[in-house]
């Protein structure tokens, strides 16, 4: 027992959350909203003050690869749910219970969670003939095709693809994903038929992020225009969940999905807002 247990006083946790893409942004939201809603559950000792936040990103702002403008807009979202955001510091160290920056500040953190990009399972590098980048992704070609074998396609997160005029891949994304799927279902076509395979050619729809209850941002690539349109609140919100929706559509069809939409409503009426274990 130490002098916080005698005085009563609750201990203060300290989550750090490294890598601020849209997930890391979303989780803290996510973790905002459940630290307001512990005392609902009988857990009286920990306050939402009590609970620090952070996230950590290298890049100047986060979410470094959306639009300045939404990456401002989550900022001043974060900043009002009582969020720290610390920009242009790198982590260089994960101790147990705190972090060491590469200016060497130590940063408390009894939690910490690794958001920072995806890495592809280790066993893509140990395929025989195949060509992987340092986070295990096969390169392939424009088609899809990885780089040594004409015949094995890979795509999605486990695969790094070209652009035309960039000397980026296509992002990790679930849209990318989509379209890449579509893509390799025409090439696999052609293939059958003697023809060539399709380029894919990625096409950026805008992207949207969701602060858990509190609000969504986002924007909306148009086709014709090529510009984006900004997007937030209500709105925003309508997109968020009409796009994940679609994705429900296109995995399982219409009835399915109807079906699912409805379990959703009955657990969301009868179940607890938080899963405690």
């Amino acid at each position: 027992t130490n002098d916080a247990d005698v005085q009563g006083q609750p201990h203060a946790l300290n989550i750090s959350i490294i890598g601020a893409g849209a997930t890391g942004v979303e989780l803290a939201a996510e973790l905002r909203l459940a630290s307001r809603e512990l005392p609902i559950y009988g857990m009286n000792h920990l306050k939402s003050s009590d609970v620090s936040i952070s996230v950590i990103e290298a890049a100047d702002r986060i979410l470094p690869a959306l639009p300045g403008r939404l990456s401002a807009a989550a900022t001043r979202e974060l900043e009002r749910q009582k969020v720290k955001v610390l920009t242009g510091q790198p982590v260089s160290e994960v101790r147990e219970n705190s972090l060491i920056m590469k200016d060497g500040t130590e940063l408390p953190s009894e939690m910490t969670i690794w958001a920072a990009g995806i890495k592809a399972p280790p066993f893509l590098a140990e395929l025989d003939g195949l060509e992987t980048n340092r986070g295990n992704q096969l390169l392939v070609e424009q088609t899809l095709k990885t780089t040594k074998d004409a015949d094995i396609f890979a795509f999605g997160d486990c695969a790094a693809c070209p652009q035309p005029e960039s000397d980026r891949p296509v992002p990790p994304r679930a849209q990318a994903a989509h379209q890449q799927a579509d893509a390799l279902f025409k090439t696999l076509c052609n293939r059958l038929e003697g023809k060539e395979a399709v380029p894919f050619v990625y096409n950026d729809h805008g992207s949207l992020i969701n602060f858990s209850k509190y609000t969504t941002v986002g924007n909306l690539m148009g086709n014709l225009s090529g510009r984006s349109m900004y997007i937030e609140g209500k709105v925003a919100r309508l997109f968020y969940v009409s796009l994940y929706r679609m994705h429900q559509v296109a995995l399982h069809g219409f009835l399915r999905t109807g079906v699912i939409w409805l379990m959703d409503k009955i657990s969301r009426a009868m179940q607890p807002r938080l899963k405690l274990h």
